[in-house]
């Protein structure tokens, strides 16, 4: 088996001529037989024991040429890529057999490959604007405040009246036309008054009433609400059981102890102050990262076949839905929810696609240019690093992703850190340095100049579904201010946005070890 012709035949196009041997052929006639065999039924041979030979003169010779042929395809034609030294993008098409018998086979494809022309006009030296950061007084007052509310115990109160910020334990049961209707109804259900939890009005009318009491307050649904209960009067029968109060731990040396990580409110305040500087920074690097891939994409000129757009598409729109499943929503649900058109949804996935796909090629070149490599030990480090990450034997780890893979993860990361590395930070508003020279743009082009202002990598990790489930038991059992679906999908939206940033560091290795996880 052997390439016999390598063409190129159109831009970005190979035509391969392939050639399998009689030998190669004949065993792959043989498995086909050995394959069907217990399936076909000869007279005076019991079914699957008629030799080959005989098969072949009651059927033709020519029996069991198509499936060989479809058995040897796959290795053949990767053999083939490999001896003319291409890298194909899409499947091979125009499948053109000019001769099989048992002499072998001679057949002819044609594919389509990554470009093999790629300029970038700059890479070093881009400019993006970067956020100066800094920690107030306020911020780490608020975040101790959160310290001591997650650290807090909940005490009963039973000599006043209820309060805005307190704790209750209802029943309620809400009528529209004196009828009950479906999902008003709760028992011993925990509300603090002023969340804002239940419809305009509801929270508040509790405010003055005393535990054992039983009363009514009216309300008017939002005209947003379901269609049931849009713009409708209703009232609840309330019974108060319960009146809580959330006691806070007195902010002293005693709670910085218990913390178990600072001596004096000093240090707790100093710890908590580098705590956020740190996550601040790490968000300004991120972003500033972001903004310097967008410069990147948009020094990229070369001949991209249409398919890899395409490509690169089914795969981000494949990993939004099974993100979305993994919350409970299919796409077309979710779009629903949020009032997008499929057309609109598609042509941002487009636009993320292609701006991917420039990326990767950009990641190409510069290895190319600045000669970065993975080495044996750089895979090795990492392996290991996930085993750690993910609680997972190293053997384990080198079982579920392939050491090309991970290569490649790897490299597209330091080809990252090296552009990120040699970009230079300005101020915001400050209007980053042109590097090259508007081009003027034909109206086949136009799309893809648009999609290069924002490039979108791999995806954020998804909420865990555990936590997801608690939050919606608890909403069923309420009168939400909000339309039930719309809340819900409120909830996804970040994690949607999530889709478009160039969120650099989640790597493909990295997603296989935690869905094996």
């Amino acid at each position: 088996m052997s390439l016999k012709t390598s063409n190129k035949t159109d831009t970005n196009v190979y035509t391969l001529e392939i050639e399998i041997d009689a030998k190669s052929f004949r065993d792959a006639i043989v498995k086909s037989y050995n394959k069907a065999k217990n399936k076909i039924a000869i007279p005076g041979f019991r079914k699957g024991k008629a030799p080959l030979s005989i098969v072949e003169r009651i059927y033709g010779k020519d029996v069991f040429y198509e499936d060989a042929l479809e058995l040897l395809f796959p290795e053949v034609v990767a053999d083939a890529y490999k001896e003319a030294g291409i890298t194909p993008v899409d499947s091979p098409r125009d499948v053109d057999v000019k001769t099989i018998g048992e002499d072998g086979v001679l057949f002819e494809i044609k594919v389509t490959v990554r470009p093999e022309e790629v300029k970038i006009s700059a890479y070093k030296g881009l400019e993006a604007e970067k956020a100066e950061v800094s920690v107030t007084a306020e911020e780490v007052d608020a975040e101790i405040n959160n310290m001591r509310e997650r650290n807090s115990r909940t005490v009963s109160v039973e000599d006043r009246a209820a309060q805005d910020g307190d704790i209750t334990v209802i029943d309620f049961e809400g009528f529209v036309d004196d009828k009950a209707f479906e999902g008003g109804k709760g028992e011993n259900y925990s509300l603090t008054l002023g969340s804002g939890q239940f419809i305009p009005g509801f929270e508040e009318q509790i405010v003055g009433h005393n535990i054992g009491e039983s009363f009514d307050i009216n309300v008017k649904f939002p005209e947003e609400y379901a269609a049931e209960l849009a713009g409708k009067d209703a009232v609840f029968k309330i019974t108060l059981h319960e009146i809580k109060v959330k006691e806070l731990p007195e902010l002293d040396d005693e709670f910085a102890k218990d913390l178990g990580e600072y001596e004096t409110v000093d240090e707790l305040k100093k710890g908590v102050e580098a705590d956020i500087l740190n996550r601040k920074q790490t968000d300004a690097d991120k972003a500033f990262e972001a903004k310097v891939m967008e410069a990147l994409v948009a020094n990229v000129e070369a001949d991209i076949p249409e398919v890899m757009f395409d490509n690169k598409k089914e795969e981000n729109i494949n990993n939004f839905a099974q993100r979305m499943a993994q919350q409970g929503l299919d796409i077309d649900t979710y779009l629903a929810y949020m009032g997008m058109e499929k057309e609109a949804f598609e042509a941002s996935m487009r636009e993320q696609a292609v701006s991917q796909v420039k990326l990767d090629l950009a990641f190409g070149k510069i290895a190319e240019i600045e000669k970065i490599e993975v080495s044996a030990e750089d895979v090795e480090v990492e392996y290991g690093k996930l085993a750690e990450m993910y609680g997972i034997e190293v053997d384990k780890i080198k079982n579920l992703i392939a050491e090309d893979m991970l290569k490649a993860d790897l490299l597209t990361e330091k080809v990252m850190n090296f552009v990120t590395e040699n970009a230079k930070a300005v101020k915001p508003g400050k209007k980053p340095a042109a590097k090259k020279p508007a081009a003027k743009k034909t109206a086949a082009k136009k799309d893809e100049a648009e999609a290069e202002k924002k490039p979108a990598a791999k995806k954020a990790p998804a909420k865990k579904a555990a936590a997801k489930k608690d939050d919606e038991a608890e909403a069923e059992k309420k009168p939400a201010a909000k339309k039930a679906p719309a809340k819900k999908a409120a909830a996804k939206k970040d994690d949607a946005e999530a889709e478009k940033k160039p969120a650099a560091k989640k790597t493909t290795a990295k997603k296989k070890a935690e869905d094996a996880e």
